[in-house]
């Protein structure tokens, strides 16, 4: 066929790749065009608001992923295009080498031009010295989604493409290839994302599954295993794809990885193949099937009362399992295995799908209730977001009544894990993306081709391109950039403090400074509880100086950024550090207000900041103390008593006549501890209610 011909056989094959530009980036919709969002921090409040919210993704309607960012000039971020690799002639060969720190990397491209002809084919993924099995990903309307397995160090891929309507001169060797140089770079600087099984103390170790499934594939432990494992490496895919296409490069969280049977395919068990891949821990709870069972602690069942209990059993079971130490922080998270659905109560019993945590552990955990439809290895990714039986809830649930066939019950079980995993990482609910409900098309990342759904009860779309798939929101990927798991060797050093200060300042204007920098600042419209508008600040590269230590805000800048109806409300805001640290505001308009204003007695004007006298604790009452050496310099601060206990009680600052100011009162310690000043040297006091 003369269209073929203009292909280059395997010596002259090209590809090209398409590198985004510095600084981040957004779109306007999620698979086209969106408004500016924010969103609440509720890190901790994992027992009800963030438990997984209905849907709200309409039938062939794609929601927002990537949204308009707002930058500190006001410009819009333009999102960068997607690395595609193309087999044919008329584009750009590229043989660079891309460097990537993540085991399996998610690819997608089109053979030739489609727009001239297209085609459906078979793609062969050929790996780097034949160190992995080759893999076949399917070409629709010439356009394929692969995931490919490295190797530490440099991999040059080749791809092979083959149709049956193609000739290829009955060659061994395919005509028409490309070629990839990938240079995977593990990280080991970062905290780890620990991948966790638990199951009761007597538990047998199996999950709800079909007949069928069970005696093709097994319900055990090992399956388990092997699906748990397939799944998190399609989380990190699907997230260092987003992170790249926000303008973060493949920036991605780890795993902690062990010496063992190798499982992302299907031909290392025949063949007993060693690899080091992602560890999945399996840890015995002192709780019985039963007891996690228990009707009371289902949290999709209407009578239960104690639905947040199964996280507090994971997370004490955690705690004894890992005995983290103060300031090594654990990322965690679990699937419950003994999950199980009830066909006499209708509902999954031993499930939570619930995310966060406070100190040392932060833990997400999601029952196995849809495990029997996850991929096991590389070769059933595409079979599985393919499959269209069924759900046979004789044996197995419906999730949601949103997993009515297997494919669905895929994007359910995989993309709502990863949803908890999101709170677990710090993110909130979002307007759109995985922290919404846009998991229901998680199948669209890595299939060109979408089956039927019992979902919507329309067919899937013909074919799925980047611009119709789910993703990480905005100010998701604003946090991961930040975040200690997804840290390169290359970022500057983190400073330990995370503190974020803001106060009022002459002129209406605030003043916010952060010794990390400030990473974004989220704009609420009175009692909104997802976010909105946001503006960001640095270009998130890492290179530079970084985000700004101080910025100032105005309520007119701030307003301007939001939409008619909600510039009359009043104005929230959420600022958060490069230190993962947040400060919010809960109403600017009375912090610029008379309010903040203090009259010091020598006639000069002060300011509150924003944090004085949110402490509110109970027993307390306000109490304001002016300094007198800061009004009077002839007046000489010598010491200060702090008063305490358990906690601090009061501090008392003595002066050289021998006169004090109390600040609290005298419990506590008896006479307190005294800390004496020396000559010449500047106090600054920060006092601060946790």
């Amino acid at each position: 066929m003369p269209f073929f011909k203009e292909l280059r056989r395997r010596r002259t094959s090209s590809k090209s790749v398409n590198t985004p530009p510095n600084g981040s980036s957004a779109s306007d919709q999620s698979n086209g065009t969106v408004p500016t969002t924010k969103s609440s921090s509720t890190l901790s409040s994992f027992y009800g608001s963030n438990s997984t919210p209905a849907s709200s993704i309409q039938p062939h309607q794609s929601s927002p992923n990537l949204t308009i960012a707002t930058s500190k000039s006001g410009s819009t971020i333009v999102p960068p295009s997607q690395r595609p690799v193309a087999l044919g002639q008329g584009m750009a060969s590229n043989r660079n080498s891309v460097a990537v720190n993540q085991k399996v990397l998610l690819i997608y491209g089109q053979i030739a031009d489609p727009s001239q002809q297209a085609l459906d084919g078979t793609l062969t993924v050929c790996h780097h010295q034949d160190n992995f099995p080759p893999t076949m990903w399917p070409v629709s309307d010439s356009h394929f989604k692969a995931l490919v397995h490295l190797s530490p160090g440099p991999n040059r891929i080749r791809f092979d493409f083959t149709s049956p309507k193609l000739v290829n001169n009955n060659s061994s060797v395919p005509a028409h290839c490309s070629w990839m140089n990938i240079n995977f770079l593990p990280v080991t600087t970062s905290p780890p994302v620990q991948l966790v099984i638990l199951l009761g103390k007597d538990s047998p170790g199996t999950f709800d599954a079909v007949p069928e499934r069970v005696h093709r594939e097994g319900n055990d432990l090992d399956t388990a295993t092997r699906k748990f494992r397939m799944a998190a490496y399609l989380w990190q895919a699907f997230t260092g794809e987003q992170m790249y296409r926000n303008g973060f490069g493949r920036r991605c969280f780890r795993f902690e990885e062990e010496w063992q049977s190798g499982t992302l395919t299907f031909r290392d068990r025949d063949s007993g193949q060693m690899r080091s891949e992602a560890k999945i821990h399996v840890v015995r709870s002192e709780k019985t099937v039963k007891e996690l069972r228990d009707l009371d602690l289902a949290q999709q069942y209407d009578k239960a009362k104690r639905k947040g209990d199964l996280f507090s059993i994971a997370m004490e079971a955690m705690k004894g399992y890992f005995k983290p130490i103060q300031g090594q922080k654990q990322y965690v998270s679990v699937l419950l295995l003994d999950a199980h659905w009830d066909t006499a109560a209708k509902t999954i019993t031993g499930h939570a799908a619930l995310g966060g945590g406070s100190g040392e552990i932060q833990l997400a955990v999601f029952g196995s209730q849809a495990l029997q439809s996850y991929p096991a290895c590389l070769e059933d990714v595409v079979p599985a977001f393919t499959d269209c039986t069924r759900t046979d809830t004789s044996f197995v649930a419906n999730d949601c009544n949103e997993s009515g066939s297997n494919w669905e019950s895929a994007n359910i079980g995989i993309g709502a894990h990863l949803h908890e995993t999101g709170h677990m990482l710090g993110c909130p609910h979002q307007e759109s993306g995985i922290m919404l409900r846009d998991y229901v098309r998680l199948n669209r990342t890595f299939s060109c081709r979408e089956p039927y759904s019992t979902r919507t009860k329309s067919p899937g779309m013909r074919l799925c391109l980047p611009k119709d798939e789910c993703g990480w929101h905005r100010l998701d990927t604003l946090r991961f950039r930040y975040h200690p798991c997804f840290r390169l060797p290359t970022d500057i050093p983190a400073n330990g403090d995370e503190s974020v200060r803001v106060w009022p300042v002459d002129g209406g204007k605030v003043i916010v400074t952060a010794p990390t920098g400030i990473a974004f600042v989220e704009i609420f419209s009175g009692e909104d509880s997802t976010c909105h508008a946001w503006i960001e600040y640095g270009n998130g590269d890492g290179l530079s100086t970084g985000p700004p230590r101080q910025i100032v805000l105005t309520e007119n800048d701030l307003k301007a950024r939001l939409t008619d109806d909600k510039k009359i409300k009043r104005l929230r805001l959420s600022v958060h550090s490069v230190g993962q640290g947040s400060h919010d505001v809960e109403d600017f308009a009375q912090l610029v207000s008379k309010s903040s204003v203090v009259k010091l007695p020598n006639g000069q004007i002060s300011f509150k900041g924003s944090q004085l006298g949110t402490s509110q604790q109970a027993g307390s009452h306000p109490e304001l103390v002016v300094l007198e050496s800061a009004i009077n310099q002839k007046k000489l601060l010598t010491s200060i008593k702090v008063y305490h206990g358990f906690a601090v009680d009061g501090m008392e600052f003595l002066y050289e006549d021998l006169t004090s100011q109390l600040f609290g009162k005298r419990g506590g310690q008896p006479g307190g501890s005294e800390f004496l000043l020396g000559m010449g040297l500047y106090l600054i006091l920060l006092l601060r209610h946790r």
